[in-house]
């Protein structure tokens, strides 16, 4: 991954601030179960069935912003699945706006309403979560300005509920981060207060184990977080292990339990969980699409070039690579293509089938140089791997 493809991931998350941070009295209610039931639905990528319930939700509460929030976040999980595909963006923006102009009509009548405080906090934290991934940084970091006052507001009106602690948390592990790793990234940082990182964790490990609504995104942000920024692989396999064991149908869940174990170097228990996510792929399972098949038939090459098993190797790699001309524009190919190619190559290298392994070698040379894959190609090109 690139450096600005971190950047882009850790000022996306920051500037989120708050996300189902949903906040209702610690009784169940019928509201509650109808809420939990839907986000779980979002969760096992059942968007259709998510969608029915909380546009029951907005029938039958007319004056909670819950229901038309969490609509908006069937979209924002369809957006996620599928980055590139920008075809979502205008009608999640206009759902936003019209949880954030609900939230305003009961803000005018209660400034101290938690619920429309958090639903408007994380109807504007989401808005400039997509402004980032969509390049909007001026416009991210205002949206980001104006959340974190509403989401202050709402824990000095109540901060033991554990749902409120959720949104501390991710604010407080950021806020402490982003500086230390990015100093160039500092100039953004001015208009926020300093962050405690060892406190945000903690916020976050106490709101997947206890709040509401919030524990599923808790244990995702500590997936991502030990897995991206703390480097700490075996827990972020603990907690993609959980999130896959409550949502086998996830497909971000269950590639990030693939990646950890990667990072882990099992490529044996990768590649089993790889297979699992190409069958689903090929099986048209929501959510496990062309990236999804790409990363699986990628690892899964390189594991059975690992273990000698070359044929395999070779057509699960050429798949790769042909999938991701599907996927990736000319001239700016992806890592995995590029990689995939270089592998490919050390494939046929190894089966003594010099001429192909030649052949690939140049085609790794006509397309964008990721991690010193040029430099490796050339160096095969005048020396057969392995020799």
């Amino acid at each position: 991954m690139s450096n600005y493809s971190k950047i882009k991931i850790i000022l996306t998350i920051f500037f989120s601030i708050v996300f189902f941070s949903v906040v209702y009295s610690q009784q169940s209610s019928p509201l509650d179960e109808k809420i939990k039931h839907g986000i779980d639905l979002i969760y096992n990528i059942k968007f259709d069935s998510a969608e029915t319930v909380f546009k029951d939700v907005m029938l039958n509460y007319p004056d909670d912003p819950s229901g038309r929030f969490f609509l908006a976040m069937v979209d924002w999980w369809r957006i996620v699945l599928d980055l590139d595909n920008e075809s979502h963006d205008e009608i999640f923006y206009a759902k936003l706006e019209d949880v954030i102009y609900h939230c305003d009509k009961i803000l005018e009548k209660n400034e101290n309403n938690i619920n429309a405080l958090f639903f408007k906090g994380g109807a504007i934290g989401f808005r400039g979560r997509l402004r980032a991934i969509r390049d909007s940084w001026i416009k991210s970091a205002d949206d980001g300005r104006e959340a974190l006052p509403l989401l202050k507001h709402a824990f000095a009106l109540d901060s033991t509920n554990l749902d409120i602690l959720f949104g501390m948390g991710i604010y407080n592990y950021f806020a402490d981060v982003i500086p230390d790793r990015f100093p160039y990234i500092k100039p953004l940082m001015i208009f926020f207060p300093k962050g405690n990182k060892q406190l945000g964790i903690k916020l976050l490990i106490e709101a997947s184990e206890k709040a509401k609504f919030a524990s599923t995104e808790a244990l995702y942000f500590l997936m991502t977080l030990y897995y991206q920024f703390e480097e700490d692989f075996p827990e972020a396999r603990n907690y993609a292990l959980k999130l896959v064991q409550k949502y086998p149908d996830n497909p971000l869940f269950h590639r990030y339990l693939g990646r950890a174990y990667i990072r882990m170097g099992d490529y044996e228990t990768a590649a089993g969980i790889f297979r699992k996510i190409y069958e689903k792929s090929f099986n048209g399972f929501d959510g496990y699409n062309l990236n999804a098949r790409r990363e699986a038939l990628y690892y899964m090459g390189i594991q059975h070039r690992y273990i000698g098993k070359f044929d395999s190797s070779a057509t699960e790699l050429k798949m790769c690579i042909d999938v991701s001309k599907q996927i990736d524009k000319k001239g700016d190919e992806s890592g995995f293509q590029t990689s995939a190619a270089l592998n490919l190559g050390l494939v046929y290298d190894q089966m003594k089938e010099r001429e192909k392994a030649l052949e690939t070698y140049k085609y790794v040379l006509s397309i964008k140089d990721w991690n010193d894959c040029h430099e490796l190609a050339k160096r095969y090109i005048d020396k057969p791997y392995g020799n």
